[in-house]
């Protein structure tokens, strides 16, 4: 990628629903280290497929893509997973495993992203936690926390490789807007301490109350705000 300021670039990029069906096409943006962008649309405009697409959960058929120095059109399965140690994927229904603590479910992530040394673990893992004000649910399980707290529990989760960006899905898609409030300024914090953040969402009472640049999906294709 030639601009070495960017984090995510699409130049005429095809985007796929499942691998099959065309919801957006000729989709060209960039997206700047460190910047916030909101990424608006009906339900079924192509909003999840575009995340999905830029966490390589769908491929790239058509176009040039690149997130984190890596080139998505041309990306392999042995890569995708160095792919998403670079970057923290928030989802809007939490996926947080109801039989494990929060400390066992943020510990299984550092796992499986190849960290081995237990110390540094759970320092981390103590860390991503203040991060998000939840220094004190370590032993607890997820049933055991309100829809807002599984939520940042998801953004630490999400934060614990020091991510480039961060892709967040309807993140306040179940939350009261109260609770919608509170996620929103743990994401502005995150996005100060230098982390980019790309967030899909349709809550427009937050869109106009934290203004940011805004793409909207719209009739297949993606346009500037």
């Amino acid at each position: 990628m030639s601009d070495s300021d960017t984090i995510v670039s699409l130049k005429h990029a095809q985007i796929y629903q499942s691998g099959s069906t065309l919801v957006l096409s000729d989709v060209n943006f960039d997206i700047a280290k460190g910047e916030f962008v909101y990424l608006i649309g009906k339900t079924g405009s192509g909003k999840s497929s575009l995340l999905k697409t830029l966490y390589a959960d769908l491929w790239l058929e058509k176009g040039l893509g690149y997130i984190a120095d890596y080139e998505l059109h041309a990306i392999k399965k042995s890569q995708v997973p160095y792919l998403r140690r670079k970057i923290g994927v928030v989802f809007q229904d939490f996926q947080l495993f109801m039989d494990r603590n929060i400390h066992d479910n943020l510990y299984f992530i550092l796992e499986a992203t190849g960290w081995e040394n237990k110390a540094k673990m759970n320092a981390r893992i103590s860390i991503v936690l203040a991060q998000v004000g939840l220094e004190n649910t370590l032993n607890k399980f997820p049933h055991q926390l309100s829809g807002g707290e599984q939520q940042r529990v998801v953004i630490a989760r999400a934060l614990l490789n020091e991510p480039q960006i961060i892709l967040a899905d309807e993140p306040t898609g179940n939350l009261d807007p109260e609770v919608s409030v509170q996620i929103m300024k743990t994401f502005e914090a995150i996005n100060r301490a230098g982390t980019a953040i790309l967030m899909a969402t349709h809550d427009y009472h937050l869109i106009e109350n934290y203004k940011r640049r805004t793409l909207r999906c719209l009739n297949g294709v993606v346009v500037e705000e």
